[in-house]
C-alpha cells in the first residue's frame, strides 16, 4: 500500500519550512490540513538535517518534539513518525507511542540500536554519506547503487544482530544526503534494485535541490509539481512511502499511479 508521509518541521531552520510550524497552535492547524489533504503519516522533525545545519541539544530537541507528538495524539487519529538520530529522543518518542523512528543516521549513533530494541515501532534506516554539516561538499561514489545497497545490508544485519525484528525496518536511499545530482537521478532510476532486501522503501525527494536543478534552478516554493512528479516515478519504481511537503498535489498524482498499478 502506498503511503504519504507529511513533513512537519518544528524547527527554525529547515530548508523549506523552517520556523513556520514551530508553535503548537500553528503545528496543529498544519496537521489538520495535512490529514484533510491525504496524509497517512505525520513525520515530526526537531533538528534540521539540511546541508550546513547546526546541531541541536538533546533537551532542545525533546522540548520541540515530544509536546507536539502528545498534542497530535490527543486530537487526531494519525500515524506519527519522529525524525531523529538521538537515542534519548527515540526513547521519549517510543514512550509517547509513536509509530516510527525515522533516522537519517540509520541507528549508527551510540545507543540508538539499544533505544529501539524493546519496542515494536517501525524504523527507517536512511543512507547518508558524511554528516549534514558537510555532506554536500564533495560526495563521491564508484557505484552509488551498489554502495547504498551494501550499506542497507550492513545496517539490516546490525539491527537483526542487536535483536530488532527485520520486519520493523524501512529503507531510505537518502536523496540529497551526500549525493550529487547525477547520484540522485541514478538512485531514482534504480529504486527497484533495493527491493532485493524485501523491505518497504521510503523516499524523500520533496522540494530538494535535485528537483530545483532538474527544473532549471527554480526556487524552493516552485518545486511542488516537480516533487510530485518525482514521487510518481519513485512509486512506479517500487517505493511504498513518499515523504512530502505538498500533500494534496502528491495525493492527486498518486491516485493516478494507484489506478494504473491496480
Amino acid at each position: 500500500m502506498i503511503k504519504i508521509m507529511a513533513i512537519l518541521n518544528v524547527t527554525p531552520d529547515s530548508f523549506s519550512d523552517g520556523g513556520l510550524f514551530a508553535q503548537d497552535k500553528k503545528a496543529l492547524q498544519r496537521v489538520a490540513t495535512l490529514i484533510e489533504e491525504g496524509a497517512d503519516i505525520i513525520d515530526i522533525g526537531g533538528e534540521s538535517t539540511r546541508p550546513q545545519a547546526d546541531k541541536v541539544s538533546v533537551d532542545e530537541e525533546l522540548n520541540r518534539v515530544i509536546p507536539i507528538v502528545e498534542a497530535i495524539q490527543s486530537r487526531f487519529d494519525i500515524a506519527i513518525s519522529v525524525d531523529t538520530s538521538k537515542p534519548e529522543v527515540m526513547r521519549a518518542a517510543i514512550n509517547a507511542n509513536v509509530d516510527m523512528i525515522n533516522d537519517v543516521r540509520a541507528l549508527q549513533v551510540s545507543g540508538a540500536l539499544e533505544a529501539c530494541i524493546d519496542s515494536d515501532v517501525s524504523i527507517c534506516l536512511m543512507h547518508m554519506q558524511g554528516q549534514p554539516k558537510s555532506m554536500q561538499k564533495q560526495p563521491h561514489y564508484t557505484d552509488v547503487i551498489t554502495e547504498v545497497g551494501d550499506f542497507f545490508t550492513r545496517r539490516i544485519d546490525a539491527c537483526v544482530k542487536a535483536g530488532i525484528n527485520r520486519r520493523r525496518l524501512v529503507l531510505d536511499p537518502g536523496f540529497g544526503f551526500g549525493k550529487t545530482l547525477q547520484n540522485n537521478v541514478d538512485l531514482l532510476k534504480n529504486i527497484d534494485q533495493f527491493q532485493v532486501h524485501g523491505l518497504p522503501i521510503l523516499v524523500g525527494l520533496s522540494r530538494k535541490t535535485m528537483i530545483g536543478s532538474l527544473l532549471g534552478d527554480v526556487a524552493v516554493t516552485e518545486r511542488a509539481v516537480g516533487s510530485a512528479s518525482a514521487a510518481v516515478v519513485a512509486v512506479m519504481k517500487g517505493a511504498e512511502i513518499v515523504r512530502v511537503h505538498d500533500v494534496r498535489i502528491t495525493a492527486d498524482a498518486l491516485k493516478i499511479v494507484k489506478s494504473v498499478l491496480n
